[in-house]
């Protein structure tokens, strides 16, 4: 499992690796079943504190998307995030969107961003 962090993004440090794990899942290269580097492990890799890292897993779990058992790691356990509403999805795409019209962009080089960033996540999955 290869993540990284941004020091610039202002996402706080477990969105950031919480994002990355989910977009890991979405391109089917954390497929279920999936063991997860341990806590400790991740935190020294990205020279984060260790309660950062926890808390991003403890975030996927809530989500859904794995199950950590205490001493024995987490497991990738689903590849969809469970009862999302198209509402409640959308909701998390609207910031996205915000920040690509508020950088100054059209609504046709938008879709050209959203559109290039969805073709890669699901050329990642194909692999």
């Amino acid at each position: 499992m290869y993540i990284t962090i941004d020091e610039t993004d202002r996402r706080p440090l477990y969105q950031q690796i919480v994002d990355e794990i989910k977009a890991l899942i979405a391109a089917g290269e954390l497929p279920e079943g999936s063991s997860l580097p341990p806590v400790r492990q991740v935190a020294t890799d990205l020279g984060v504190n260790l309660n950062t890292v926890a808390f991003a897993y403890r975030e996927l779990q809530k989500a859904g998307l794995i199950r950590v058992k205490h001493g024995a790691g987490a497991v990738v356990v689903a590849q969809l995030i469970p009862q999302s509403s198209e509402e409640r999805l959308q909701a998390k795409l609207i910031p996205a969107l915000t920040d690509l019209l508020l950088s100054g962009l059209t609504r046709a080089e938008v879709m050209v961003v959203v559109n290039n960033a969805l073709n890669t996540l699901i050329k990642q999955k194909t692999r």
